[in-house]
């Protein structure tokens, strides 16, 4: 079921909370506790109209917050082939584009687990000495690389044509062997991923990490990648990222900092502008986005849900856990 924002909505008018809950117990916790004043208005305000969950025996390639994202801009593509890194780069062409995240392979006993990126602490003097190691092989394989942060490059070339791909918020902390493309098209990629995991293996920036008994780099995964045929018909909604590193370190007080900070900033202009636009608010777990927006309703259906919520009140502590 798609969510089709109501005439008018601009960008700022439909937001998307990613990690607004999780199933860490941890966090779990910390919800518990939380005190979100504005939220608890938009809710009472707010009816569901859209529940998107994962299958959870077999998860999608995108996250629920990025399948929201991509429904909100009504972008044709298949799931794993919206083109992330080419709508952040507007000065494109026709030629597909992704983004690189050096990253760490932990090797255990059956699989291969991808540890969160932002866990390395890469500098950035680190990051683009790894970078300009690899642009030779980069460049012979027709790939256009260039430095947009410690853990993320952009890339742009017909290897990453057709290529489906799992988003990276998906693959960290997994096993990565289910997620790597298993296209025709992935072959090549799979291929070069291969020669620089040897190429890292005795990179000197590894070889000083080592030595202070820091991670190391041993791959890098490709995510966001896609053809960005046309500008997407509808206006990007605001996606509030503060949640996102908190909740994958299971950090439970900075994540209900991060919740603090978000419900006094975003969450209360959100409330503002309900006041004199429709507006749309999307919460988002690691399996499931529930969409909200005020719905028009008969007096009778008025009446019903202040009743309803009067003995039943909904609470931030139950829309989130119910994600």
């Amino acid at each position: 079921m798609t969510v089709f924002l109501s005439a008018g909505v601009a960008a700022a008018d439909h937001l998307i909370i990613p990690y607004a809950a999780s199933r860490s117990p941890a966090l779990q916790g910390a919800l518990m506790q939380l005190e979100l004043p504005h939220l608890q208005a938009l809710l009472q305000a707010f009816t569901r109209v859209h529940t998107d969950e994962d299958d959870l025996d077999e998860p999608g390639l995108s996250m629920p917050h990025e399948r929201a994202r991509a429904q909100a801009l009504q972008l044709p593509a298949a799931e794993g082939a919206w083109p992330w890194a080419a709508l952040a780069n507007p000065d494109t062409n026709d030629q597909p584009q992704a983004y690189f995240s050096p990253c760490h392979w932990q090797i255990g006993i059956g699989q291969v687990v991808m540890l969160n990126p932002a866990s390395l602490q890469l500098s950035e003097s680190e990051s683009q000495a790894l970078l300009a190691a690899m642009q030779a092989f980069f460049t012979e394989d027709g790939l256009t690389v260039r430095y947009l942060s410690p853990t993320q490059w952009h890339v742009q070339g017909e290897m990453l044509r057709g290529l489906a791909c799992a988003s990276l918020d998906r693959v960290v902390g997994m096993n990565v062997n289910p997620w790597l493309p298993k296209s025709d098209s992935a072959k090549a990629l799979r291929r070069l991923q291969s020669e620089m995991q040897m190429l890292l293996y005795n990179h000197p920036v590894n070889d000083a990490r080592s030595a202070q008994r820091q991670l190391t780099v041993n791959s890098f995964w490709v995510h966001g990648a896609g053809v960005l045929t046309m500008k997407p018909p509808a206006p990007a909604p605001h996606m509030a990222q503060a949640l996102c590193e908190p909740a994958l370190r299971e950090d439970a007080q900075a994540w209900a900092q991060a919740w603090r900070e978000i419900d006094a900033t975003l969450c209360a202009d959100l409330r503002h502008r309900m006041g004199s636009r429709p507006v749309t608010l999307t919460l988002c777990s690691e399996h499931a986005a529930h969409t909200y927006q005020a719905t028009a309703q008969s007096t009778l259906q008025q009446l019903w849900q202040r009743a309803h919520r009067l003995f039943q009140p909904l609470t931030i502590q139950t829309a989130l856990q119910a994600l």
